[in-house]
């Protein structure tokens, strides 16, 4: 859902008009979801552009992995720096108290996994839970957008 604030503008899937109203709409659909009694949990998982071009290379040469690498793919990491604005301001406007995004630095994908995995089950409350292995997620990979891109 949330293509629309960021890969649908950059790559020009949805007009100026359609962007600004989801980046309004958004926040409020998300805050009917949290009246209702729903948490919403939003990741951003966050890949170095160094990170991002060596995946994709590996995808380029590995038979197995090639079918995850489409000519939309290509195109978009030589708009990396439209991205990072296109998400900036994605965050400016639906970051909110109600459904905050939550960063996973993910180079580490095995790593961003489990502490994303590690963030969910730390804030859930539910019947049986272990606060032993419900543990906190590293807070070096797992944080808030203000936080981990010192958004002010």
């Amino acid at each position: 859902w949330y293509n629309r604030g960021v890969v649908e503008p950059v790559m020009g899937f949805c007009t100026a008009e359609q962007h600004k109203l989801f980046l309004k709409q958004a926040p409020i659909f998300e805050k009917m979801l949290v009246d209702e009694g729903i948490r919403v949990f939003k990741f951003w998982f966050s890949v170095s552009r160094e990170e991002q071009f060596r995946r994709f290379k590996s995808r380029e040469t590995h038979r197995l992995k090639q079918w995850k690498l489409s000519p939309v793919d290509q195109d978009g990491l030589q708009r990396w720096d439209d991205f990072t604005k296109a998400k900036n301001i994605m965050f400016k406007h639906t970051d909110v108290e109600w459904a905050p995004w939550t960063v996973i630095r993910s180079d580490g994908k095995k790593r961003a996994r489990l502490n994303c995995m590690r963030h969910v089950l730390h804030n859930l409350p539910y019947k049986g839970k272990d606060k032993k292995v419900a543990i906190a997620p590293d807070n070096k990979i797992v944080g808030s957008v203000k936080d981990m891109y010192k958004f002010t």
